[in-house]
């Protein structure tokens, strides 16, 4: 993966082992990183090969309308080392703010993508999530179409398992013993951001990826939507269309009202917001387990918060 270096400005030198994080876009102050499905998969891969764990989020409308209202899940933002835009309207935001991200990133399409590379590059993935026996169909689907490709373990959590803390331990003992390169947790949102930002530090040499329905979708239990309509933006059309009772307010009530807001703001801020406002330049991330990970920082990085205990969302 090709990517412009940027200088990054510190007061002495990084780590041996830090990574740089790629160029981003703030769309509604959030930081989207500018790279490509494909660059997204190469750089999972080449940090995982690194001895880099991290997590990205593929995060869409409803993610940025929720983190308007919460601020602790607004924090994962910060927290996660890739954020990508899945959602065509997030796209659109930032072309009419003049900071185009370069494509939508869905994590129902890296579900494939990422164990396509995952499969070439000898990495093993773990499916934690979705309903009962969809994880292990959802495998037997991965494993036929990328030969190689290793499923180290998938783990289906009963309704109410974050309250259970034998459940907690089986899980945690579950991928202890698997050591997978590549988790993807499939609970919903905001369930499985939670359930990563617990767990991630079990395996800090692994990387998450949060993927919603998305096992639903490999194994066929779930119709994804036609290439037009997600070319559209009208995937979300599709999706309340076959789950109305769930989704009518996610997408009417909520979706619809924040989408034409972010659209107009958007507007806005190209002609009365600095486009370096707007702007991310690619930075030293120090590895983790640093006492100290912001001492070699410039002066101008940002302290992310770290919180202690997290309430977890219905």
């Amino acid at each position: 993966m090709t990517v412009a270096v940027h200088p990054v400005e510190s007061s002495s030198s990084p780590p041996v082992n830090a990574r740089l994080r790629p160029a981003g876009v703030r769309v509604d102050g959030v930081a989207f990183d500018c790279l490509t499905e494909a660059q997204t998969n190469a750089h999972i891969v080449d940090e995982i090969r690194a001895g880099r764990g991290g997590w990205v989020m593929t995060s869409n409308l409803d993610h940025l309308c929720r983190s308007r209202r919460d601020p602790d899940f607004r924090q994962m933002f910060e927290e996660a080392d890739l954020v990508v835009a899945d959602g065509a309207p997030l796209i659109w935001a930032s072309r009419l703010q003049g900071t185009p991200l370069p494509e939508r990133v869905a994590g129902s399409s890296m579900a494939w993508t990422l164990s396509e590379a995952a499969a070439d590059a000898g990495l093993s993935v773990f499916l934690l999530g979705g309903d009962e026996g969809t994880a292990g169909k959802a495998a037997q689907h991965l494993k036929g179409r990328f030969l190689g490709l290793r499923i180290a373990g998938v783990f289906y959590p009963p309704m109410g398992f974050e309250n259970d803390p034998a459940m907690m331990e089986s899980m945690r003992q579950a991928l202890r013993d698997a050591q997978p390169d590549l988790i993807y947790v499939a609970l919903g949102s905001p369930k499985q951001e939670k359930l990563i930002r617990q767990l991630r530090e079990e395996l800090p040499q692994a990387w998450w990826l949060g993927l919603g329905i998305s096992l639903s979708f490999i194994c066929g239990e779930v119709r994804r939507a036609p290439a037009w309509m997600q070319k559209l933006g009208l995937e979300w059309v599709h999706r309340m269309i076959q789950e109305p009772r769930r989704l009518v307010r996610r997408y009417l009530i909520d979706g619809v009202p924040y989408g034409l807001r972010l659209v107009s703001s958007s507007v806005c801020k190209r002609f009365i917001c600095r486009r370096s406002a707007l702007l991310r330049a690619e930075e030293a991330v120090a590895p983790a387990g640093l006492d100290d990970p912001l001492s070699w920082r410039g002066s101008d990085s940002q302290t992310n918060s770290q919180s202690g205990e997290h309430s977890w969302g219905a």
